[in-house]
């Protein structure tokens, strides 16, 4: 395994490395919980007792349920096949009904059917109630709360189905409650359809009232001014005075054209009346031009043939004359008739345009007099359609009050529960236990968080950069080494710490008094090649253990061999003669006053042949002038010439300047903290006190430490446990002494 060496002021100690990986946070959490067991379990235990408490001492609750199906709003019947529509229903609709369930209305309704407010059931958790009948608008209004305290209604998901429930002490309440609640629903849903159609029904009543006399009024004044005008039948006289202009107009249309054909035959014939008769298509005219072709060639030929003197040509002569003077004859009646009948297309159409003329007036005439007719017609026919629409509607609205189809169905009525919703015994224990633990998990880790205390060595090491001397175990926290000797005592505290206190000499075998031979070997160490002879053992602050830290360190020096004295110089609160069992009469505040002399004040602990005990002496106004006086200079140089170690125990550093004052005449000092109490604030304000005093600190000792989990020395935690030493601490003494022989060599322990 790889190693670390550490340097100590006068030696070099190779130590095991400890392994990247091997101290994992998850066993940093470990550690916590159970430097921490103490506030989990208490608080696990508190909030078990109470969830306990609270489960067991509670009132049953029972909980009745009804289901209501909710379709959507029916509208209005206005036949059979109405009763079969089934719309879908809206998420809006169904949440205001879900409101309309909770109401106030409906709610205090219920209270008031069911004498709730006189029923100590329900009426327990609401203000009283005087003679059982509430009066005060307050005292309903925290009855209407009470009763939504135990209200419960929600709506199903993806359903039309709504869930009322009621909770309550007594399970019959319960179900009669919900029951009333869902029918008092269901009453008002149809009677507030059936209000609202008698309200529609009413309107429409007053408005067929208004109506009926518009359509009357109106209709007065139709006949008024048919009476007036003398309009019998208006629509058979408008249609025939409309028909007669009509065939009029269409006769003159006629006549105009048959006009236009004589004109212009009449003007074709005035041009060319040889043409006559295929113009006129004269068959009479046609036929005596034939015949008078026939004779014009008959008598050419006998001209050419007989001479113009024959008979015959005289006779075809005449004959030809003749023919001549009757076609001309038949011209002229023709062109005559041709005029004739143009004269009297001509008049013809001038008597139709006037007939026209005249009937287009007549109709103009007629139609005037038709407006005001047919805006009163139309006003009394848009009057009379109204109210016939009206009338029919009052009527379906009628009819239809009585067969509005419902859209509430009760599924499930409620029935009295058997079995109590609350409380549930064990899912509030289990729960209970859950969250006590994570909250005295939590706790644990909140108070490590906020805890700011020295813990472990290298918490010393990286605040003020001095080595940690020793651990000194918790005196509860270590288990008797296999040559323990039990103290025996009534167990109080005082006989606790006095065993602490004297720990080295009345049960040497044990982890605590191994640990203070630890301390003395690392403070001979801490200033080699020689060993300190004065020590001061301070702390920052008081009970943090430097008495039972002093006398162990003395007791162990002892043990060594050589003269070693420990001196009370905490003269406001001295402590070492009373854990020896010595008198204080004379101590260390006679000397420096010359009371007494030296030899007066020090004596002898028994069973320790070369320890001697100079207590603090009676009480002195000013033990910091006393103690930095040139007299305790004189008393030093005496005692180092008559004792092998001088230890003093003194004051706290940051509570007095005694310790600062004797900081300046030792070889070392020696701070002790208390693990996982001093704060690391005080630590540092009582080393840079000390350092400024010009002081030369040793070490610090990390007292009271739980060694049982190991979690305040982390990676470095190997525990304490005694290893078959005997029990006077000679092979300690030779092995410290071996370990000063070396380091004067220059040699390396591992």
């Amino acid at each position: 395994m790889p190693q670390r060496r550490e340097l100590i002021p006068g030696a070099i100690i190779d130590v095991p490395a400890v392994e990247p990986g091997l101290y994992s946070p998850l066993r940093a959490y470990w550690d916590i919980l159970l430097k921490r067991r103490w506030t989990v379990l208490t608080t696990l235990f508190a909030v078990f007792a109470l969830v306990t408490i609270f489960s067991f001492k509670m009132r049953p609750v029972y909980k009745a349920t009804a289901r209501v199906e909710i379709d959507a709003e029916t509208p209005q019947l206005q036949s059979i096949n109405d009763l079969y529509q089934n719309p879908l229903s809206d998420e809006t609709f169904l949440e205001t009904q879900v409101r309309v369930l909770e109401s106030d209305n409906l709610v205090w309704q219920t209270i008031q059917q069911l004498k709730l407010a006189e029923d100590p059931a329900f009426a327990s958790g609401a203000l009283p109630v005087p003679g059982g009948t509430p009066q005060a608008s307050g005292t309903e209004g925290a009855l209407i709360r009470e009763f939504r305290k135990h209200l419960s209604v929600a709506l199903a998901l993806n359903t039309r189905m709504v869930e009322v429930s009621f909770e309550s002490t007594n399970p019959d309440l319960a179900a009669r409650v919900v029951n009333t609640l869902v029918n008092g629903y269901v009453e008002y849903n149809f009677r507030m359809k059936y209000d609202a159609t008698r309200q529609a029904s009413g309107w429409m009543e007053q408005q067929l009232d208004e109506l009926k006399a518009k359509v009357e009024k109106s209709q007065q004044a139709l006949v008024d001014y048919e009476r007036e005008h003398a309009i019998v039948n208006v629509s058979d006289k408008q249609n025939v005075v409309e028909q007669k202009l009509e065939d009029l107009s269409r006769d003159l249309t006629s006549a105009q054209n048959d006009l236009s054909q004589k004109q212009s035959l009449y003007g074709l014939v005035q041009s060319n009346k040889a043409q006559v008769a295929t113009l006129a298509q004269n068959e009479l005219l046609q036929r005596l031009e034939e015949k008078y072709a026939d004779l014009k060639s008959q008598y050419v030929d006998a001209l050419g043939q007989y001479g113009p003197n024959f008979p015959k040509v005289l006779r075809l002569h005449d004959q030809v004359s003749q023919m001549q003077a009757l076609i001309d004859q038949e011209r002229e009646r023709t062109v005559e008739r041709i005029h004739s009948d143009y004269s009297a297309a001509l008049g013809r159409v001038r008597l139709l345009s006037d007939s026209v003329a005249r009937e287009k007036i007549q109709v103009g005439d007629l139609n005037q007099l038709l407006i005001q007719h047919n805006i009163l017609k139309r006003d009394f026919d848009t009057n009379q359609q109204l109210y016939d629409s009206l009338l029919q509607h009052l009527k379906d609205a009628t009819v239809s009050a009585g067969l509005r189809a419902t859209n509430i169905h009760i599924i499930d009525t409620a029935r009295p529960p058997t079995i109590p919703v609350r409380p549930q015994k064990i899912l509030n224990l289990s729960l209970g236990f859950m969250v006590g633990l994570l909250l005295g998990v939590g706790l644990a880790f909140v108070r490590e968080g906020l805890d700011d205390s020295i813990k472990n060595a290298e918490d010393v090491e990286r605040l003020i950069g001095v080595p940690s001397l020793a651990i000194i175990p918790e005196a509860g926290s270590v288990r008797p080494g296999p040559y323990s000797v039990v103290v025996k005592g009534n167990g109080s505290k005082a006989t606790r710490n006095g065993s602490v206190a004297l720990a080295v000499l009345k049960d040497s075998g044990s982890a605590l008094a191994e640990a203070y031979r630890s301390l003395r070997t690392s403070v001979l160490f801490s200033t080699a090649p020689r060993p300190p002879q004065t020590i001061l053992v301070a702390s920052a602050q008081p009970n943090e253990g430097k008495t039972c830290t002093s006398l162990n360190l003395a007791l162990s020096l002892a043990q060594r061999g050589g003269r070693v004295l420990i001196i009370d110089s905490d003269m406001r609160k001295p402590s070492v003669a009373q854990a020896l069992g010595l008198r204080n009469e004379k101590g260390l505040s006679g000397i420096l006053t010359c009371a007494h002399n030296l030899e007066d004040g020090l004596q002898q602990v028994e069973g320790v042949a070369n320890l001697w005990v100079l207590a603090a002496g009676p009480h002195s106004p000013n033990p910091a002038e006393l103690l930095g006086s040139p007299g305790m200079e004189d008393l030093l140089g005496e005692l180092r010439q008559r004792f092998d170690h001088v230890v003093f125990d003194s004051p706290p550093v940051l509570m007095v300047t005694d310790a600062t004052v004797l900081s300046t005449l030792a070889d070392g000092v020696v701070l002790v903290v208390e693990g996982g109490v001093t704060a690391q604030g005080a630590l540092l304000r009582a080393h840079r006190i000390l350092m400024q005093a010009g002081a030369r600190i040793l070490g610090v000792v990390v007292n009271k430490v739980e060694t049982q989990h190991g979690y305040y020395y982390g990676p470095y935690s190997y525990g304490f446990s005694s290893y078959g030493r005997d029990r006077d601490g000679g092979s300690e003494a030779r092995a410290v002494a071996a370990a000063a022989s070396a380091s004067r060599r220059g040699q390396t322990i591992s």
